[in-house]
């Protein structure tokens, strides 16, 4: 009873807060890595995603000065020489936001929820099984009792 009352509580504690940390250390090393840039539509490829977005080409200018230029999704039908805000990392490639903090807090309680939920699920196994060991036992006990008790009790209904 002990183990069910604080294992699903200790386990979802200290699961969740490992997972909250994790996914902080990434956000705060994505965040580090990654800004983003305004960059001028060039042009735009023909097929549409099932989501409404379109592959286009950009061209944006670095930090540095150096013009770059790359590929990412943009809204159909965005015109061209439109202005669109894309992510790039250090090295000026273009690449998704960074994770935020809303998910990593998502993480930590699911994470979390999960662990409580398999302590638990552990905790019911363990008792399954000892009852299931203990059951045989007892009708072994039984059985052994039973071999005893049926010869005099079936002699008496004999006639």
């Amino acid at each position: 009873m002990v183990l069910l009352v604080l294992g699903p509580p200790v386990a979802a504690l200290s699961a969740g807060l490992t997972a909250y940390a994790s996914s902080m250390r990434t956000v705060q090393a994505q965040s580090a890595q990654r800004h983003q840039v305004t960059a001028r539509l060039v042009s735009t490829d023909k097929g549409v995603t099932t989501d409404g977005k379109q592959r286009a080409t950009v061209r944006w200018t670095d930090d540095d000065g150096s013009r770059r230029t790359g590929t990412t999704l943009v809204a159909a039908r965005t015109p061209v020489d439109a202005m669109v805000r894309l992510w790039v990392d250090r090295d000026g490639s273009v690449t998704d936001p960074p994770m935020n903090a809303l998910t990593a807090k998502t993480n930590g309680w699911f994470v979390g929820g999960a662990a409580a939920l398999g302590a638990a699920a552990g905790v019911y196994a363990a008792r399954a099984g000892v009852r299931h060991l203990l059951d045989r036992r007892r009708y072994a006990q039984w059985d052994a009792e039973w071999d005893l008790v049926e010869p005099l009790w079936s002699a008496r209904f004999r006639r």
